[in-house]
C-alpha cells in the first residue's frame, strides 16, 4: 500500500484548486511552481504569536474555558491514515500555529488569520485544523501527543485603520480581532480524507479543474512539444 506525506495546508487551497496538480505533486513528485507569499503576512503571523504567547485564554476570547496559550509552532506527525477499501494511505506532518491548554486537561488548536471573518472559512480551514488535531491525538511513535482536543478555532486580525504614531516616525495600524470557533468532527475529517486518498489511489491523474492555469500550461507545452 503506497503511503504519502501530506501537510495540513495542502488540504485547503491546493486541494480545492486542482486535484490533478495535487495528484501529480504527491504521487508523481511533479511539483507545481510555488506562488509568492507576501512577507508581510508571515511577519504579522509571527507578531500575533508573540503577542499571545503564554497569555490566558481569555485574551483570545472571554468565552473560552480557563487556560493559557501553551505552545507555538509545534511540529506534529500522525500515525498512518488507512481507509478500508482504499489502496493509498497517508500521514500528516506539519507545524501548527498555536495550542491552548485548558485547565480541565483538554486542548484547542488555533490558527491566526490576517483577513475578514467568513462563514466559508469554517469548512475550508476546518480541514487544516482537523488534520493537526488528528495528528496530535493519533501521533506517530515519538510524535507530539496532546489529547483530548476539545476545540478548534481561528483568530482573525482584520486591519481597519491607520494613523501616525505620537512622534510621527511610526505608522500604527489598527485592526479588529474576531474569534471564530470551528466544528470538531473527526469522523467528518476522515470522510474527507477518504475522498483525498481515493484520488491518490488512481492509476492515472484525475482531470484538471476548469481554469487551472498550471494544467493549461502543461497541456500547451505537451501539444506544441516545447
Amino acid at each position: 500500500m503506497p503511503q504519502y506525506k501530506l501537510s495540513p495546508s495542502m488540504l485547503t487551497f491546493f486541494w480545492d484548486e486542482c486535484p490533478r496538480c495535487f495528484y501529480l505533486q504527491v504521487v508523481r513528485g511533479i511539483n507545481r511552481p510555488s506562488t509568492a507569499f507576501p512577507k508581510v503576512f508571515g511577519r504579522i503571523d509571527s507578531l500575533m504569536k508573540g503577542l499571545f504567547a503564554g497569555k490566558p485564554t481569555s485574551a483570545i476570547d472571554p468565552a473560552l474555558p480557563p487556560g493559557r496559550v501553551a505552545l507555538q509552532g509545534g511540529w506534529v506527525t500522525s500515525a498512518p491514515i488507512e481507509i478500508p477499501g482504499v489502496a493509498a494511505s497517508c500521514y500528516i506532518k506539519g507545524a501548527f500555529d498555536s495550542v491552548l491548554a485548558f485547565e480541565d486537561g483538554s486542548y484547542a488548536v488555533i490558527d491566526f488569520k490576517t483577513s475578514t471573518p467568513s462563514p466559508q472559512h469554517i469548512g475550508f480551514y476546518g480541514r487544516q485544523l482537523s488534520a493537526y488535531a488528528y495528528a496530535l491525538e493519533h501521533p506517530a511513535p515519538g510524535g507530539l501527543r496532546l489529547s483530548p482536543i476539545s476545540k478548534l478555532g481561528l483568530l482573525y486580525l482584520d486591519p481597519v485603520d491607520i494613523e501616525h504614531g505620537a512622534d510621527h516616525k511610526r505608522i500604527v495600524y489598527g485592526g479588529e480581532v474576531t474569534w471564530q470557533e470551528l466544528p470538531l468532527d473527526e469522523a467528518g475529517f476522515l470522510s474527507f480524507m477518504r475522498g483525498v486518498l481515493e484520488v491518490l489511489s488512481l492509476p492515472e491523474p484525475p482531470p484538471a479543474n476548469e481554469g487551472c492555469g498550471f494544467c493549461a500550461y502543461r497541456e500547451d507545452v505537451r501539444r506544441h512539444g516545447l
